[in-house]
């Protein structure tokens, strides 16, 4: 991955390496009662295949703070965003705001746009004709450690 940083995000630009992917065992994981693993079968799993639908318009960003932790998105989690989609009231974006990248939950009401955070110690941004703004891509995935 080529990795570029821009504020409080890096960037990483998805690599496609042919014949990569990691080892799936299609039984289901029970997360109940255990299960006996009899009969399993073992194949090659890809995680650009599952989690990139559009591979030119896709990138990968490390999050950076704890303003969107209610929607799950947590310090250095890594995101999936899609350049391609549309954006549209209620998803998660990442946004070009005054210089800066910011990652928030799109809210259109009227005629107006406003930035906001999952978290209540962070301020709702209402966007004016003042701002320098840009929803530069749809969070469609997220990545995390455990």
């Amino acid at each position: 991955m080529i990795a570029h940083t821009s504020g409080s995000l890096t960037f990483f630009t998805p690599e496609t390496i042919e014949g990569a992917g990691a080892q799936l065992f299609d039984t289901g994981i029970s997360a109940g009662f255990p299960s006996p693993a009899e009969d399993f079968k073992e194949q090659r799993l890809s995680l650009d295949d599952e989690l990139v639908k559009n591979r030119e318009a896709t990138f990968y960003a490390r999050v950076s703070g704890q303003s969107m932790i209610g929607a799950g998105l947590e310090d250095n989690d890594l995101l999936v965003i899609d350049r391609s989609l549309e954006p549209v009231n209620n998803k998660i974006a990442v946004c070009f705001l005054d210089g800066e990248f910011t990652v928030k939950r799109l809210r259109v009401s009227n005629g107006e746009v406003w930035l906001q955070p999952e978290n209540p110690n962070y301020p709702i941004i209402n966007i004016t004709e003042d701002n320098n703004f840009l929803i530069w891509g749809i969070v469609t995935n997220v990545i995390k450690k455990v």
